[in-house]
């Protein structure tokens, strides 16, 4: 069992992400992230999808993808070159004024915008790869005692400047 990560073109049409969501919850697959937003092409929506499974459950699933009618095509990602980010905010409360000093020094450190603060909090906004976010997340955790995160799920794109021989792409006949 391992991540993997698929691309899904879909028809950008009210319902598809139920069905796409659909489809993995009722055969039990265990969806790690679902990010979907619309393309350069406003009736074409894209999907990212990283789902925990083992070989054979995966090429089932890129099957039953490729079969729904809204879905236009599907990539596998998985050992594809790619550039894959996930944005995270992440709220520290009640922070003294060395408590601020220090966040502000860690945002520096990680490259990470201080979106907004105040009196005694500081809110980070991140746009890193899952394990770097992981990272200063563990950091946080361990150096502040109140901190709220909410993530969301990563987007990724096929490298350009990296071969993407590797790269399987399903289509529609």
């Amino acid at each position: 069992m391992k991540n993997r990560w698929i691309a899904l073109y879909v028809e950008n049409q009210v319902g598809v992400l139920a069905k796409v969501s659909g489809l993995f919850s009722g055969k039990a697959y265990n969806l790690q992230s679902l990010t979907v937003g619309t393309t350069e092409d406003e009736t074409v929506s894209r999907m990212t999808i990283c789902v925990t499974s083992d070989d054979i459950t995966f090429e089932q699933i890129k099957k039953q993808l490729n079969r729904m009618v809204e879905v236009i095509k599907v990539i596998d990602l998985t050992n594809v070159p790619i550039h894959m980010k996930e944005i995270l905010f992440a709220k520290v409360k009640h922070c003294s004024t060395a408590d601020k000093m220090e966040l502000f020094q860690i945002a520096q450190v990680f490259g990470v915008e201080v979106t907004d603060f105040g009196e005694d909090s500081v809110l980070l906004e991140c746009k890193m790869t899952e394990r770097r976010n992981n990272e200063l997340i563990e950091l946080l955790k361990s150096r502040f005692k109140s901190i709220e995160v909410v993530r969301g799920g990563a987007v990724a794109i096929e490298s350009i400047s990296t071969s993407c021989a590797g790269r399987t792409e399903y289509r529609k006949k």
